[in-house]
């Protein structure tokens, strides 16, 4: 390959003293940003103290602070799913896609641990609670490959412009705005999907026949051969570096903010985020809230069907009618909140200018994203991450076909139309 993907040099081209002094050299602007951002970040687990009170959402707090952890990581680790994809295929940079495997596996190593105690016995017919385990149809396949589109179109998956929201990415309000619609649009269509298709589909969890540890080994393997695949093909892949030096206590906290994220460190913080999710609140998901608004909206003003059939005995990121926040819109503060704390600190929030047709195509990115996300039960985060890690055939069936999916999507040059 053109470069190496993974390389160790302690002496790269600076000596440890110059790179000291240019790590200590804080200025006032930077030390303003990082003292706003630290009080927007206190801000947020205040407010968490505060929901900790509330007895009647005791799980409340701990999304907020999932999300907080997660608004982090996605923001420090550039862990957007499109722009994973697309430095893939257009840059041929595959370095950042091994944060996603590296996610998967540790997630999968956790949620094998937690099935274990929740479910001893996989001889049996039952799924493990909560789980992301979907049923597998070729409705998956095209409402994956729709939100693969959607993601070329609009700029990002969901997760992404919650997060990309925080460093100012405007675009992320009409891609979202849409993918309200798109939420609608697809409540409107799920009623004949279920019974030509979802109803008489398979669930395919992989413990049921190999058990945990043979269904461990082999998403392991997989996530291996996948790692030296994309790693042969990113011939501009940018290297990762250990650099072996000391350095003070400033100088650190500089680096962590300044400096993007390895993607093994990202993956694995992800994946132990998402274990944690599951095991105290619920599978990582990013689209709860925005498809519970959307279904309330609906409610509300007598629109659609009265009965959605079969969809509230479904797994995975499914909307219920509430007024309320939900845990995960709590989740989603938190993203936003705390990538835009990690954005500003770092001199990265910087608002994007709105046209009329980056608007147009963010807007309809966004419907593609709320009809292929509700319709496949979840996104990137809730079908794609958690669905893989809890050894659903459907998280890997999505996994594909979104990809898939953004592939045209960056062939056809759909992202530049924004």
């Amino acid at each position: 390959m053109g470069s190496s993907v993974i390389s160790i040099n302690p002496q790269q081209s600076s000596s440890p003293s110059t790179i000291g002094a240019a790590a200590s050299a804080w200025t006032r602007a930077e030390k303003i940003r990082t003292a706003i951002s630290f009080a927007v970040i206190a801000a947020l687990l205040l407010t968490a103290f505060i929901l900790s009170s509330n007895t009647s959402n005791a799980t409340a707090p701990i999304s907020l602070l999932i999300g907080i952890s997660l608004g982090l990581l996605l923001e420090r680790g550039r862990f957007c799913f499109f722009c994973i994809f697309r430095d893939g295929i257009e840059d041929k940079n595959t370095t950042p896609f091994l944060s996603v495997l590296v996610a998967i596996a540790t997630g999968s190593v956790g949620y094998a641990l937690i099935f274990g105690q929740f479910l001893p016995d996989t001889t049996t017919d039952r799924l493990p609670p909560a789980a992301h385990i979907g049923p597998v149809s070729w409705v998956l396949a095209l409402s994956a490959f729709t939100f693969g589109i959607g993601m070329a179109l609009s700029g990002a998956c969901i997760s992404g412009h919650l997060y990309r929201l925080g460093q100012g990415y405007l675009r992320a309000i009409p891609a979202l705005i849409g993918t309200l619609g798109g939420f609608v649009l697809a409540f409107l269509t799920w009623n004949w999907f279920y019974l030509n298709a979802i109803a008489d589909a398979p669930t395919l969890w992989l413990p049921h026949y190999i058990g945990y540890s043979g269904s461990l080994v082999l998403t392991l393997t997989v996530l291996l051969a996948l790692a030296i695949f994309v790693m042969k093909k990113g011939v501009n892949s940018e290297p990762i570096r250990s650099i072996a030096s000391t350095l003070s206590l400033s100088q650190t906290l500089k680096k962590l903010i300044f400096e993007r994220w390895s993607p093994i460190t990202t993956g694995l913080l992800v994946g132990v985020v998402g274990t944690v999710a599951y095991l105290r609140v619920e599978p990582l998901g990013v689209t709860r809230q925005l498809s519970t608004t959307a279904r309330t909206f609906m409610d509300s003003n007598g629109i659609g069907p009265e009965t959605l059939t079969g969809l509230d005995r479904m797994a995975g990121c499914i909307a219920v009618v509430s007024q309320a926040l939900t845990n995960n819109g709590w989740l989603a503060i938190g993203i936003i909140g705390s990538s835009f704390a990690a954005a500003f600190a770092g001199g990265r929030f910087k608002p994007s200018r709105l046209t009329v047709t980056n608007t147009g195509t963010a807007l309809l990115g966004g419907v593609a994203l709320g009809w292929g996300s509700m319709t496949s039960l979840g996104c990137t985060i809730g079908v794609l991450l958690s669905g893989t890690q809890a050894f659903a055939v459907s998280g890997w069936i999505f996994f594909i076909f979104v990809f898939l999916g953004s592939f045209v999507g960056i062939k056809l040059k759909l992202h530049k139309t924004g």
